[in-house]
């Protein structure tokens, strides 16, 4: 096995230290007086998204190229769990389609559970297991070998978390490879940064459990960024058939429809079950005190049964086990997915332990959660069932995977956290895992969208309780005056230490809210739902979503994407003085921060009567710190002006918003 490859590390370092680029400032200021204001330059497209936008499979409007292409995989698995002894064995088929342009000599997977290896890299602690051990791998019906040299002859090299597989004869476009992998490996107790393993002898989570292809895309090529335990996944799309062999009297729940519940499950377990996908109030399917084996499950061949699910159009697939759980479920409305004109429904499930009590909403919180989330982004939740899962010691937050989310029990944190916790985790079926971003490079891409769609739902749920756009914008503000302000476009595991979640969560939910405030609503949503649309079962980088909303409010938004994504700015206006001159009320707004915004003013008047009035961003844009507006002085004296009243943009210091006489 080799270490970090040196020149990955090379890159990195260089991506993490490149230098801002310089500003604009203004060449006529005196001397002696301080320049002007920094100017937005256009955010550098990097030369590979230029070169997909040549070859025509990106488009500077936003949408996929005529050309674009994604490859696919399809998998094959039987996975046998020994409870008991913690371990997992597989023996995996995946059939990978070539559908580039390309010709591919060398095709490489990802093996997230070798960051447990002891000499992994990684970026926080992680159990040592020794991660995969393989006793076969082949491709195209061969057997292949472990080299340390695949620039000819067949063969794999395995470089911690990354695997490369040479065939003995090259992928042509068009063409597939069959590979066959059996391995074997020990859970570990919360793995692959706490986002799977076991919890008290009556569950266990697997998720990142097997060898799995890596995305080849337009742009790229092969992403290989190694899983260091924090910044996430980047994945393709494909279809599954897994069968987990499991002992009896464990309930085994996973990603994909359950293709053999009458082999699994009792009779009246599947009739409870049947019923509640009917239901629109939770039906107990189990309690704790009915599992066991011949109650909870069937009997099975020496001891277990086998359980296969089938899942298509979905990037990952995640399964649990437990055998002493509460399991409810109901059905939930998601609009007409297939335009037949009836309302389609899907199964929500939640296996939740006695030990975790507030858990017995979770259904209803799940159920308002896939409905709203199908509603607002203008895509339908598209695959039969969602199932949440209790975990506790294996995770306090939540982690989402595709039509499945392990949650922390969430007693201490209280019935809002878990609500808003299941929101967040239901919210990344849309992002990441229908429009497939790389969370790997741009975790803000899916996590500050899913903050975003979370406290949308949020309000819907809890209506009239404080907004919580605005509960995110205060804390974005509090962080940036007393920590500091990342760049977004910064790789993920790029990030300062104590800059990385606020770069991934708030900061890009908050700047999500004030495009929103930017553009208005009907035109914010009308894009916002185009590009979820345009994007599902795709992977856009960021120019695509940038390019997309440049298309959808009509004009360019460089300014904006440059101020919020690519600089660490922030945005402080002011009322600086409001003074009578004439006929007129002259206001003084200021500028002092370093993101240029349109600054939106109310004007009350004493009599109640009120005017709104505008500096556009185009004052700021052209280098000024200071700009005037005038209102007519009238019979009513000015007493109250305000900057942004609404609170739409993340002003870092609202103090100085507010002039009153």
């Amino acid at each position: 096995m080799k270490r970090w490859s040196p020149t990955l590390v090379g890159a990195l370092l260089a991506l993490g230290a490149a230098a801002p680029a310089a500003h604009a400032q203004d060449p006529a200021a005196p001397a002696g007086t301080a320049a002007r204001r920094a100017i937005p330059n256009p955010i550098m497209v990097p030369r590979d998204f230029q070169r997909a936008v040549s070859r025509g499979t990106r488009t500077t409007t936003g949408a996929p190229g005529p050309r674009y292409w994604q490859q696919r995989a399809d998998y094959r698995i039987r996975a046998t769990v020994d409870a008991a002894a913690k371990t997992l064995t597989g023996a995996e088929t995946i059939t990978y389609h070539n559908r580039s342009p390309d010709t591919l000599r060398v095709v490489w997977l990802q093996l997230m559970q070798n960051v447990h290896q002891g000499e992994a890299p990684r970026n926080e602690e992680a159990e040592v297991t020794g991660g995969y051990r393989f006793t076969r791998v082949a491709a195209g019906g061969q057997p292949v070998r472990e080299s340390d040299d695949l620039r000819s002859g067949s063969g794999y090299s395995i470089d911690f978390t990354r695997m490369a597989i040479r065939p003995a004869s090259p992928l042509l476009p068009g063409d597939s490879v069959r590979l066959e992998l059996e391995w074997s490996y020990k859970i570990p107790q919360a793995g692959a940064g706490a986002r799977m393993g076991h919890s008290r002898d009556n569950l266990l989570y697997l998720a990142y459990w097997y060898p799995q292809m890596a995305v080849y895309d337009d742009v790229v090529g092969w992403q290989t960024d190694p899983f260091l335990g924090g910044a996430e996944f980047y994945m393709g799309f494909g279809s599954y058939e897994y069968t987990v062999d499991a002992p009896e009297g464990w309930v085994v729940m996973g990603t994909g429809n359950l293709a053999n519940p009458e082999r699994v499950l009792p009779a009246d377990v599947l009739q409870r079950w049947r019923r509640a996908a009917q239901s629109d109030t939770a039906v107990r399917v189990l309690g704790p005190g009915g599992f066991g084996a011949g109650k909870a499950t069937l009997r099975g061949a020496n001891g277990r049964l086998q359980w296969t699910f089938r899942a298509d159009s979905v990037r990952d697939v995640a399964f649990s086990l437990t055998r002493e759980s509460n399991w409810d479920a109901a059905r939930t409305p998601v609009g007409d997915r297939n335009g037949d004109g009836r309302t389609d429904y899907v199964l929500i499930q939640s296996l939740w332990r006695s030990t975790a009590p507030r858990w017995a909403n979770s259904v209803k919180y799940s159920q308002q959660s896939i409905t709203h989330h199908s509603e607002f982004t203008g895509v339908r939740y598209p695959w039969p069932h969602m199932t949440a899962v209790e975990g506790e010691d294996i995770m306090g937050g939540g982690m989402e995977y595709p039509m499945m989310t392990l949650i922390g029990p969430y007693s201490a944190q209280g019935d809002t956290a878990l609500y808003n916790v299941t929101s967040h985790e239901l919210g990344h079926m849309w992002f990441p895992m229908i429009i497939g971003v790389d969370e790997r490079r741009y975790g803000w891409m899916d996590e500050g969208t899913t903050n975003f769609n979370e406290n949308e739902a949020h309000n819907d749920f809890f209506r009239g309780a404080p907004n919580a756009h605005l509960r995110e914008q205060a804390q974005y503000a509090s962080f940036v005056r007393n920590v500091g302000d990342p760049e977004l476009l910064r790789w993920t595991d790029l990030q300062q230490p104590n800059l990385g979640g606020f770069a991934t969560y708030t900061k890009p939910a908050t700047i999500l809210a004030a495009l929103r405030g930017l553009l208005g609503e009907e035109t914010f949503l009308r894009t916002y739902r185009s590009y979820a649309r345009t994007w599902a079962f795709k992977h856009p980088k960021p120019w695509d979503f940038f390019n997309a909303f440049n298309a959808g409010a009509g004009r360019s938004l460089d300014w904006f994407w440059s101020t919020w994504y690519k600089e660490a700015w922030s945005l402080d206006q002011a009322v600086g003085s409001v003074t009578s001159s004439g006929t007129n009320t002259v206001i003084t707004v200021e500028d002092r921060g370093t993101a240029p915004m349109p600054a939106r003013l109310l004007v009350t008047r004493q009599d109640g009567t009120t005017e709104r009035r505008e500096v556009p961003v185009e004052t700021w844009l052209g280098g000024a710190r200071t700009a005037t507006v005038s209102v007519p002085a009238g019979s009513s004296p000015v007493v109250r002006v305000e900057i942004d009243p609404t609170s739409s943009f993340p002003d870092v210091d609202r103090a100085n918003n507010v002039w009153a006489r």
